[in-house]
């Protein structure tokens, strides 16, 4: 893949299991690409750890603290006006019920059936592997 243009941003990712399933977020109207699906998470900030970022973005998108997750991988996607630095965690214990809190339409997935909505095209490649992928 091309380098792109424009800045790169770092961001966190969380495929936040319960049940055997992940948990899915629609990019609510107003944002950039609104309409799509994502894994919950947003940009580290300036000084930011990427695990701190992790717990924050979670608090303030659904309402949940992550008590016990683990680093996966990560890749850099190429949008047209933007590069995107994706750190992707494993969230595999959490306190409290997620929540909505930006407007958001979510969607707890079994990794088999996830193809079926429209992901952010930095996320698509992601599903296609959590279909193989056998967590513990």
């Amino acid at each position: 893949m091309s380098a792109g243009a424009g800045p790169l941003i770092e961001v966190v990712a969380a495929i936040l299991w319960m049940d055997g399933r992940f948990l899915a977020v629609e990019r609510p109207e107003g944002k950039a690409m609104a309409g799509l699906w994502e894994f919950p998470g947003g940009k580290i900030e300036p000084g930011e750890t990427a695990e701190a970022a992790l717990v924050r973005e979670l608090l303030e998108e659904l309402g949940v603290k992550a008590r016990k997750f683990a680093f996966w991988k990560e890749k850099t996607h190429a949008y047209p006006a933007l590069r995107v630095r994706l750190l992707f965690f494993h969230i595999h214990e959490f306190s409290g019920t997620p929540s909505p809190l930006e407007g958001q339409r979510m969607s707890w997935l079994s990794p088999g059936e996830a193809h079926v909505l429209p992901f952010l095209e930095a996320d698509q490649d992601i599903v296609r592997e959590l279909a193989t992928y056998a967590h513990a």
